[in-house]
């Protein structure tokens, strides 16, 4: 499963090994335990990645046969402009305030494609932190 966090700041992205349905359980019974709104919607959610990384064919290459009989519905790839490639994932909207613009969007993708996406976003991270941090 893949978890992306908006924040006023930007997003995180993380590769879960918790399945969408335990996730969504723990999560709906935090929110009946502190007493707080959980709004559960369908939704869509996407990112920019940077156009140059090496790995965008593989990518390419792993949407048709990601082993996921939804893949093509599930994630879409559109080149933005020469220096960004957007990723658009079909999922789950997480959130307490449905005026909110920060939230978590769950989803998931085949096991290798989430993979393979959660390495090219932190590849996307390590390329866009100044020399020196990271290390």
């Amino acid at each position: 499963m893949l978890k992306l966090t908006y924040t006023e700041n930007g997003f995180y992205l993380e590769h879960l090994t918790v399945s969408l349905e335990n996730w969504v359980t723990a999560r709906t019974l935090l929110a009946v335990r502190s007493g707080t709104p959980i709004i559960l919607e369908p939704s869509s959610a996407s990112f920019l990645l940077p156009g140059n990384l090496p790995q965008w064919s593989e990518l390419d290459l792993a949407i048709p046969t990601a082993g996921y009989a939804d893949a093509s519905n599930t994630i879409t790839l559109a080149r933005c402009d020469n220096e960004y490639r957007e990723v658009c994932l079909q999922g789950t909207w997480v959130v307490s305030d449905p005026e909110s613009e920060e939230g978590i969007f769950i989803t998931r993708l085949s096991d290798r494609l989430e993979h393979f996406l959660y390495q090219l976003w932190q590849d996307a991270e390590r390329l866009s932190l100044p020399t020196g941090e990271g290390e």
